[in-house]
């Protein structure tokens, strides 16, 4: 029986120098693209929380508004004038509108 030569293949420096390259190239894609979509996913996280602060500062305004219109109607103007001691007098009442 005769030995079989067994054949090695060798790369030349330049050869290894571009397979490193694409090595790391593809694990800094992924690693990349891991920390993309952590920031993306963060970021997403963030915008929904504003919304909901956003949404419920508009209700505390509704809320709010809803209050000075109760204030600021006539009947109400006239009890707190009345609860005063103070006399009820049309024609000295000035309407600013805006």
């Amino acid at each position: 029986m005769a030995k079989r030569k067994v054949r090695t293949i060798r790369f030349t420096k330049g050869e290894r120098l571009v397979y490193l390259s694409a090595i790391v190239a593809t694990v800094m894609t992924f690693v990349l693209q891991v920390f993309c979509s952590a920031n993306v996913g963060n970021l997403n996280m963030s915008i929904e929380n504003v919304r909901y602060q956003i949404t419920e500062q508009e209700k505390k305004n509704e809320s709010l508004s809803m209050q000075i219109s109760e204030l600021t109607s006539f009947d109400k103007v006239k009890e707190v004038v009345k609860d005063m001691g103070l006399a009820y007098n049309n024609d000295s009442i000035v309407i600013i509108n805006e």
